[in-house]
């Protein structure tokens, strides 16, 4: 179910009217895609931010501007790191009858048997992108990692026939990892030998 939330046409330029826009409420995004010109839009920052908590970032957003509804799902956010607060949002506008790419955020769940070993988790890509419609778009793509152990690995290959939706990363893609830690013994023996060498 698409979450409808009411923006509002802006006036495109100096950054002081993006600054204003932002001291009063309101976050400045664009919309563009399927039967959409490049539009500047504003949408109120406590609508969206309400949406995002009760949807996730992942929901398709039925947008109002002037007295049109548009289908849209979030492109990209830019965050301030500071103050953590978004600062633009691009929203693309789909065909809900069509199948769209998109970057899902991947979890991992459960305790890997190498980390309880003392095995160091190495997660190299934080997303996978997938190809799905509109109303079945993923929050997260769920992976299990609770039998890893150290020096073992998971890529897409490992996951492609349990995961519900179309995974279009590449099969090698790396997932998850548990590396062996350096013990200090082995440290000191290393210390040790490059200095003999020398």
């Amino acid at each position: 179910m698409s979450t409808v939330l009411s923006v509002t046409k802006r006036e495109t330029g100096h950054r002081s009217t993006l600054t204003q826009l932002r001291k009063g409420g309101a976050i400045p995004a664009v919309i563009y895609g399927y039967k959409v010109d490049s539009t500047p839009i504003s949408i109120a920052a406590k609508d969206f931010k309400k949406s995002i908590q009760k949807n996730g970032q992942n929901s398709v957003f039925s947008l109002e501007l002037e007295g049109k509804k548009v289908n849209a799902v979030v492109s990209e956010i830019q965050q301030c790191s500071l103050k953590d607060e978004v600062n633009h949002i691009d929203f693309l506008a789909i065909n809900m009858a069509e199948e769209l790419e998109a970057d899902v955020p991947i979890k991992l769940l459960g305790q890997s048997v190498g980390v309880s070993e003392g095995g160091i988790l190495m997660q190299p890509n934080l997303e996978l992108k997938v190809k799905v419609k509109p109303t079945e778009l993923p929050e997260s793509i769920d992976v299990d990692i609770s039998s890893l152990k150290i020096g073992e690995s998971l890529t897409v290959a490992d996951i492609r026939d349990a995961t519900p939706v179309e995974i279009i990363s590449e099969d090698d893609y790396m997932l998850v990892t548990i590396v062996a830690p350096v013990s200090v013994e082995e440290e000191t023996t290393e210390n040790e030998e490059g200095q003999e060498s020398v």
